[in-house]
């Protein structure tokens, strides 16, 4: 397939409103034995629920999606070094997969707001997937997913960071100190570090750093 093949039948998806329809776009470009898309979502376990679309055999689905979402378990900082990053992995148990794919699977990570997603594509038995042509699939996906889950992802962070807290995380990132932001807004330390507490606790982040990572991962700084 072309890149313009590609790109037509992409926008064909986006029109349709079909993710199923630019995913396997996606697959046959990259030369994929089939796709599996998901949700990560750290606050609950790994179940069918967070499976979006895919054309893998329902019971091989069933049996790996909670190993192919372990990613959700990790912190922050990787997470964001971890986003467009192809990684390869083995099934634990190959059996039912689809004609002509091995074993293998390459997973791609990718954020679209605040959600984040995995793309897990199913290696053929007898080619060789390209890194930089995997890594290209998940920029794809998530300009895919951006279009036709915006509604589903559209979530104001006024709703869950005040301007306040938004400006002391933007000084952090900066590597400010408690004090050097207390004297830049001109409130006490005390309520700065309320603040930051404050963005961790919403945030599910431990430090500082993590919380930096989690703000450059959601493009809040």
């Amino acid at each position: 397939m072309t890149y313009e093949q590609l790109v037509s039948r992409l926008a064909k998806a986006i029109e349709t409103r079909d993710i199923s329809r630019g995913l396997l776009a996606l697959t046959e470009y990259v030369g994929a034995a089939g796709y599996l898309l998901t949700r990560q979502d750290a606050s609950s376990e790994s179940t069918l629920e967070s499976v979006i679309a895919s054309d893998w055999p329902f019971d091989l689905v069933r049996k790996t999606v909670t190993s192919l979402n372990d990613l959700t378990r990790v912190t922050e900082l990787d997470k964001c070094l971890s986003v467009l990053q192809p990684q390869f992995a083995v099934l634990a148990d190959p059996i039912g997969l689809p004609p002509g794919a091995s074993g293998q699977h390459c997973s791609v990570a990718f954020n679209v707001g605040r959600n984040r997603y995995s793309l897990t594509l199913l290696c053929p038995s007898d080619i060789i997937l390209s890194q930089q042509g995997l890594r290209a699939a998940g920029v794809y996906a998530s300009y895919l997913a951006s279009l036709l889950f915006s509604e589903q992802t559209r979530t104001g962070r006024e709703l869950e960071l005040t301007d306040r807290e938004l400006e002391c995380l933007y000084w952090i990132a900066e590597g400010k100190t408690s004090d050097e932001i207390a004297t830049i807004i001109g409130i006490s330390k005390n309520t700065i570090n309320n603040y930051i507490t404050s963005v961790m606790r919403k945030t599910a982040t431990r430090t500082r750093s993590e919380a930096i990572a989690y703000a450059v991962r959601n493009n809040l700084v």
